[in-house]
C-alpha cells in the first residue's frame, strides 16, 4: 500500500500519521500543499491534524484551498480513500467530501486527553477490524470539535450507517456523540480524535493501530 501525507504550514501530526501507515506496512509520501498534484499510484491519503494556516478564519478553510487540495478532491471522486484527522476532518469539512461542519467546544476550553470512543459501525475500509459497538480509546487534541449538521443530515448519516465512532462521554457537544463520519460511498473517513496516538503500545496503547492496518489489508488485497 502506497499512503500520501498532506503537509500544510502548521501541521504537527504529519510525522505521527506517516509512522502510523509505515507501522501498518504502508510505503508513506508526504506532499507539501503547493503540489497541484499527487505522486502517482497512491492508495490513501492522509490529511493530519494541527494547526494549519494557524487555523485563521475557520480551522481548515484556508487549508481546503490550497492547490493540492484540488487533486485530492478528484483523488476521492474516483474512489480513492482518504482519512482526516482532527484539523484533517475540518478540512474535509471545508472541502465537501464529507457533511458538516466542527465548530468551537461546548465548553470553549481546548481539551487535550484520552477519550473512550465506541465503533458505530465496521462497514468501511477503516473500521473493518474492530467489533461492532466496541468500546476503544483513543486520544483527542482540539478546540473546535464540536460535529455540527442540520436535522437533514444527521437523518441521512443515521439511516446510511456512516457514523463511524461516537464518543460514550461527550467531551465537546457533538451533535449525537459524533466523533466520525464517513462520505457517501464510506471510503472517506474523518474523524476529530488520533488513532495515530495510540498506535504503539510505547505510547500507552494501539486501540488506534487496527484502523490503520485495516485499511492496509483491504488495499493490499484489492
Amino acid at each position: 500500500m502506497r499512503a500520501g501525507v498532506i503537509e500544510f504550514p502548521g501541521s504537527n501530526c504529519d510525522r505521527d500519521l506517516a509512522v502510523a501507515f509505515a507501522a501498518a506496512g504502508a510505503r508513506v509520501t508526504r506532499v507539501w500543499h503547493k503540489e497541484t498534484g499527487l505522486p502517482k499510484g497512491l492508495d490513501v491519503i492522509g490529511i493530519p491534524g494541527g494547526f494549519s494556516f494557524g487555523d485563521y478564519l475557520r480551522c481548515g478553510a484556508i487549508a481546503a484551498r490550497s492547490p493540492v487540495m484540488r487533486a485530492v478532491v478528484d483523488f476521492a471522486g474516483a474512489g480513492g480513500h482518504v482519512l482526516g484527522i482532527c484539523n484533517g476532518f475540518q478540512v474535509l469539512t471545508e472541502t465537501g467530501l464529507l457533511p458538516g461542519a466542527l465548530m468551537r467546544n461546548a465548553g470553549l476550553k481546548f481539551l487535550c486527553r484520552s477519550e473512550r470512543l465506541r465503533v458505530a459501525t465496521t462497514d468501511s475500509a477503516f473500521t473493518r477490524l474492530y467489533a461492532p459497538g466496541e468500546e476503544i480509546t483513543v486520544p483527542i487534541a482540539h478546540h473546535d470539535g464540536n460535529y455540527t449538521a442540520d436535522p437533514g443530515t444527521l437523518a441521512r448519516l443515521q439511516d446510511e450507517d456512516r457514523i463511524a465512532f461516537t464518543y460514550a462521554d461527550n467531551p465537546n457537544g457533538s451533535l449525537a456523540d459524533i466523533a466520525g463520519v464517513l462520505s457517501a460511498n464510506r471510503r472517506v473517513l474523518g474523524m476529530m480524535p488520533h488513532p495515530e496516538r495510540c498506535s504503539d503500545p510505547r505510547l500507552g496503547g494501539e486501540d488506534g493501530l487496527r484502523l490503520f492496518r485495516a485499511v492496509a489489508g483491504i488495499l493490499e488485497s484489492a
